[in-house]
């Protein structure tokens, strides 16, 4: 074969191995959307809208919006999330979190960029600065969701997450809590239910993930002891 013709060959050889890497990196996660009504104590609050979509071969952004309903109207908070992150061979990393409360003061808004190479997340978190070390595994507010749903697609219980929390990092255990079949706006589902704890907390968030739906949520509660604080649930879902 003369060197032109080889040297093609070659190119496209790499081209295709280039582009199974690529899939096979992402092919633990599909954009989607979700939208799930809050329930506070009891009382519908607010619709919130999530939505997954792919930047680039390992590039993902995540994003929520919430919207008052009923008793929500009384508060003036429109949050509005998002998250830029990667999925490599380690997991999923945050690259960068951005969110506002939707009010003037912004009290509860956040800017937060993860340097992996550096090792270090920078910015600005609830009025507080940030600037500190980086260990692996670490998220942001939505980014740990994905990296859950990215561990139970890839057939395992991430056992614990870290996510920043202001200039600190806060761990959590996760564990599976058994399963249940429940019903729901999408109708009577098969769930696998985990449960996240940080230590020594009073407050522990379970998740009715639907392995039929990509292990994607389809209800989310927080318990603080016996008492249920709120709790999420699943209103539509769709592929992008």
């Amino acid at each position: 074969m003369s060197s032109p013709k080889r040297a093609l060959l070659w190119l496209i050889l790499a081209a295709e191995a280039l582009g199974a890497a690529e899939r096979a990196t992402a092919a633990g996660l599909e954009p989607f959307e979700a939208s799930y009504t809050w329930i506070w104590h009891g009382a519908p609050v607010a619709v919130s809208t999530l939505r997954l979509e792919q930047r680039q071969a390992d590039t993902w952004s995540y994003a929520s919006s919430s919207e008052p309903r009923g008793l929500g109207f009384l508060y003036p908070m429109r949050p509005r999330l998002e998250s830029l992150l990667r999925v490599r061979d380690q997991g999923v990393q945050p690259l960068h979190y951005h969110a506002t409360d939707g009010t003037s003061a912004d009290q509860r808004g956040a800017d937060v960029s993860f340097d992996w190479d550096a090792g270090r997340a920078t910015g600005v978190y609830e009025g507080v600065k940030v600037d500190l070390a980086l260990k692996n595994g670490v998220q942001d507010d939505l980014s740990i969701q994905i990296a859950l749903l990215y561990a139970l697609r890839q057939g395992r219980v991430p056992g614990n997450l870290s996510m920043i929390d202001k200039n600190a990092i806060r761990d959590y255990d996760y564990r599976q809590a058994g399963t249940e079949t429940i019903d729901t706006r999408l109708g009577r589902i098969d769930t696998v239910v985990y449960a996240s704890q940080h230590t020594g907390a009073p407050r522990v968030t379970r998740f009715w993930c639907a392995p039929s739906k990509g292990y994607v949520p389809v209800r989310v509660q927080q318990k603080r002891l016996d008492s249920v604080e709120w709790t999420m649930e699943i209103e539509s879902l769709k592929s992008e």
